[in-house]
């Protein structure tokens, strides 16, 4: 198959135009890319940070009445049904919770002299790898 006399002529003169164009497109070098997409992950990342920073300080769940509802204890009876002591003000309730369900069992007064300050407790994962840490290496 041969091409038209005219078609070959305009092809030719196309092809310095194509050699200029790839000379025209800047050359970047690969620590100047690696930066610029450093750049853009840190501006992402600080992004993040910020919305859920703003999310935990004025979301959902944080209204006026924060610190007024206590956790005391509560005690697992199976895999998806516990027991557990709520206490609101000057008042103890001990609160039912299975799967989807949740009922007052009992309500009394707080008992004097009780502290139901929280208590940090180290979980046993941590125990056991700050064991593992101590021991010599052999």
């Amino acid at each position: 198959m041969t091409l038209p006399r005219g078609s070959v002529i305009l092809l030719s003169g196309m092809m310095p135009l194509a050699a200029r164009a790839a000379d025209a497109v800047p050359q970047t070098s690969s620590f100047g890319a690696f930066m610029q997409a450093l750049v853009g992950l840190l501006v992402v990342l600080g992004m993040l940070y910020g919305f859920f920073w703003l999310l935990r300080r004025f979301g959902p769940g944080q209204g006026g009445a924060q610190g007024v509802v206590k956790v005391v204890g509560g005690v697992m009876l199976g895999p998806r049904e516990r027991v557990v002591v709520v206490e609101v003000q000057d008042t103890w309730i001990l609160v039912g919770v299975a799967a989807g369900h949740v009922s007052t069992l009992h309500t009394l007064a707080k008992p004097e002299g009780v502290d139901t300050t929280p208590q940090p407790v180290a979980p046993p994962f941590a125990d056991k790898l700050a064991d593992l840490l101590r021991r010599p290496r052999a």
